[in-house]
């Protein structure tokens, strides 16, 4: 998939756990792993802005678009 989620780099950033950001931003651990480790196909705006919020971030600090190799 050419976007790469790099929730895990802005966590580690600002010394936040998973379960610590699940709970700030008000969404269960497993979804906020599946998000963290790529394995969901969509995020809700309001789930980003949450994000962004509690971590003191922008969307292009935890989404990035890779161009696929041919």
């Amino acid at each position: 998939m050419p976007i790469i989620l790099r929730l895990d780099r802005v966590m580690a950033d600002r010394k936040m756990s998973l379960n610590e950001l699940a709970e700030k931003v008000g969404i269960s651990n497993v979804n906020l792993s599946n998000l963290k480790t790529g394995k969901v196909k969509a995020v809700r705006f309001s789930t980003l802005e949450a994000i962004c919020e509690v971590l003191d971030c922008q969307p292009g600090d935890i989404l990035e678009y890779e161009k696929r190799k041919e």
